[in-house]
């Protein structure tokens, strides 16, 4: 099982910018609502991991972030797409649809001896 653990988070790196860009294009989002929403869809992150991808997308220019202040409780910064991010969402929603099936048609029509 942790083998399997480990082979998830690592293809959550792979496609953790366009899980982000993807809830940001629904509503502006904070941080750490992003690591629940993420978890609620089985894609468990750690805040260790969602911070420094919203930073590389912030230095692209592929988010804005907006600072509000809580009620009650601390500042928090929202973030969501630039113009640019909801393109490369875009081109990543095709780009994606094409790879997973080509992928699954790879490894549901090949290979099946000993299986």
């Amino acid at each position: 099982m942790e083998e399997t653990s480990a082979l998830h988070a690592q293809w959550l790196r792979g496609v953790l910018d366009m899980c982000l860009l993807a809830l940001m294009a629904e509503a502006p989002v904070y941080g750490y609502e992003m690591t629940v929403r993420l978890g609620k869809a089985g894609l468990d992150v750690a805040d260790g991991s969602i911070y420094p991808a919203l930073a590389r997308l912030r230095k692209r220019e592929l988010v804005e972030v907006e600072r509000r202040t809580g009620e009650g409780g601390p500042a928090r910064t929202y973030y969501k797409p630039s113009e640019a991010g909801l393109q490369l969402l875009r081109s990543m929603r095709r780009d994606w649809s094409e790879f997973a099936m080509n992928v699954t048609t790879m490894i549901t029509q090949t290979g099946r001896k000993g299986l």
